[in-house]
């Protein structure tokens, strides 16, 4: 049995005494780090042209199942949570370029060391360096383990009130020099890892992937997910939990955990149709999970619509707006901003008022009674009477 840093015990209880999870993790990925280990990695096409200036031990000794570096833009800050040996990083660093920033996450000291030592040799292939490793837990991305480190090697924790005064020091790393600042990070990618964290830092990890994320930032999570629930004896098996697959979110509850912890526009934009793995009659595949983050905030009546395209005779967003086809529906200043956005932009058509309405003259708005905007108070402010296009309407310089 072992205590993480906050004191909470990171044990389940199995038949055969307690399962470590952490440490059973810890152990195997270590392992992995030294030697590769084949039955960890779900294979994965990745863009050839990005391997090229990463060297062999990291490509070697990468464990995922996807790749959420596609969906990664030019000049972004991007965090890889659970970075492991750094391909994901290295594979970033190269879409984002030299105005762009990747940091990875991880915990095991053999993996970060892994990435350090070959992180020089890739910034001098590329003529760049925008990479650095951080060691921290993914579920706390506040504290940085290695100041931790530096302060027990100062101040030994031998007695009670040792102990006392390194949480409170714990607490005064995470408020004034956290390991990930808030709202500092376009986009977040995972690559096979949520898996492994244990069910009961899972709510701390998602509200975590929110906290570090800007307005508008997204999260781009590759992971095993199962088609069932996974069985307490399952479970309870360090080498199926460590191997991705007794940690397995069921389907429907990874997509879940985005929107409990405030992500809107979620969607599945892969999923592996064969299974990876059958455990007793369980499927386990990987799928690749974008998220956005940025539907707080006030609702204020700008006099804005949105028509829904289709093909769908109707949806249902994930603030509860109802949008009919083609009909012409009120949204506050706040939903048309998103819906003119990914991943709604391609659906929306949007209804501006002819006059705009600034800011500081919006009301407030009921926003999810989804009401039809009528059309004349998109017009408001457009000049009267009637306006009849000369000429052929359908003609080579007409209208169509």
């Amino acid at each position: 049995m072992s205590q993480d840093l906050d004191g909470a015990l990171t044990i389940i209880e199995t038949n055969g005494g307690p399962l470590d999870v952490e440490s059973a993790v810890r152990e195997r990925y270590s392992a992995a780090a030294r030697e590769s280990e084949q039955a960890l990695c779900c294979p994965v096409d990745y863009d050839a042209r990005y391997l090229e200036v990463i060297p062999d031990e990291i490509l070697e000794r990468d464990y995922g199942c996807g790749d959420p570096s596609r969906y990664v833009e030019p000049g972004e800050t991007v965090l890889d949570l659970g970075s492991g040996g750094g391909k994901i990083c290295m594979i970033a660093a190269q879409v984002v370029g030299p105005a762009g920033r990747v940091i990875g996450v991880d915990c095991n000291d053999e993996m970060l060391a892994l990435a350090r030592t070959h992180q020089p040799t890739v910034a001098e292939r590329l003529g760049y360096g925008n990479v650095e490793f951080r060691r921290g837990r993914i579920q706390d991305l506040r504290l940085n383990l290695d100041l931790v480190d530096e302060y027990l090697s100062a101040q030994p924790a031998k007695t009670s009130g040792d102990w006392l005064r390194l949480h409170e020091t714990l607490e005064h790393f995470r408020q004034t020099r956290p390991l990930i600042e808030e709202a500092s990070i376009d986009v977040v990618v995972s690559n096979c890892v949520l898996n492994l964290v244990r069910p009961d830092d899972r709510r701390d990890l998602f509200n975590e992937l929110h906290r570090v994320l800007k307005r508008g930032g997204r999260a781009v999570i590759s992971d095993i997910v199962s088609d069932e629930v996974v069985p307490e004896s399952m479970r309870n098996d360090p080498r199926l939990w460590s191997g991705c697959i007794s940690g397995a979110f069921r389907e429907d509850q990874f997509l879940a955990a985005f929107e409990e912890a405030g992500f809107y526009g979620i969607e599945l934009v892969t999923r592996q149709e064969a299974p990876w793995a059958v455990v007793e009659g369980i499927e386990f595949r990987s799928v690749t999970v974008r998220a956005y983050k940025g539907k707080d905030g006030p609702c204020l009546d700008r006099r804005q619509a949105v028509i829904y395209n289709g093909p769908w005779k109707a949806v249902i967003d994930d603030d509860g707006h109802r949008l009919n086809r083609g009909i012409r529906t009120a949204v506050c200043d706040k939903t048309f901003q998103i819906y003119s956005r990914p991943p709604y932009r391609d659906q929306m058509t949007p209804v501006p008022p002819v006059e705009p309405v600034p800011l500081e003259d919006a009301v407030e708005m009921d926003c999810l009674r989804s009401d039809i905007r009528d059309p004349s108070e998109t017009k408001r402010g457009a000049q009267a009477g009637t306006q009849i296009p000369g000429g052929d309407c359908c003609g080579p310089s007409g209208c169509c």
